[in-house]
């Protein structure tokens, strides 16, 4: 019961910074959306997480109210969806991806919208002018992903992925992967 009016409270408390998010999102959504993101990573402690909470479900696609948000967290893509149970550690970067329930992000986690977010084809063109596409991830289900890992592909259902690993291909389920680019290990 108390965790309910804790949820309700932020929920109040959040409405000042809901409400510049949807004026600035007459001009640019995603803009607005990374720019309250990076204001809403900075608020410290267990007051910080239940707020960015509130906030996420408020914005982002699906962020139920079992999520812990830690500090210093990004959000890059409104798209984003985050299921009940899911822990995403400090100072994580994450694009559009979906995170299925019960999983857990170590500190510095860093999940891409995929591996094509920037073409370099052309010598004559900067490579910031090239574009590129976006990809949403998807994270399956009781999923534990080590510190610093960067995920830029789909990863199965209860998985672990070992601390500074790099995921550029998708991971079936039940693996154990490691390295860089990450390998599989053995299976659970």
């Amino acid at each position: 019961m108390i965790k309910k009016v804790v949820q309700t409270t932020t929920m109040i408390l959040i409405l000042p910074v809901y409400t510049a998010y949807r004026l600035l999102a007459l001009i640019n959504q995603n803009d607005a959306f990374a720019s309250c993101s990076q204001f809403m990573s900075l608020l410290p402690g267990k007051s910080g997480s239940y707020l960015r909470n509130s906030f996420y479900a408020l914005t982002m696609k699906k962020c139920e109210q079992g999520v812990v948000l830690s500090f210093g967290t990004l959000f890059s893509q409104i798209d984003t969806e985050i299921e009940n149970g899911t822990y995403i550690g400090p100072q994580c970067n994450i694009g559009s991806c979906k995170i299925g329930q019960d999983c857990l992000l170590g500190s510095g986690v860093h999940i891409l919208s995929g591996k094509n977010q920037h073409n370099f084809e052309s010598m004559d063109v900067p490579i910031r002018e090239q574009g590129g596409k976006l990809t949403k991830i998807s994270i399956g289900q009781d999923t534990w992903i080590g510190n610093n890992a960067v995920v830029m592909a789909d990863i199965g259902q209860k998985c672990v992925i070992a601390a500074g690993s790099v995921v550029v291909h998708p991971v079936a389920d039940n693996m154990i992967v490691a390295g860089n680019p990450a390998a599989a290990i053995k299976e659970r």
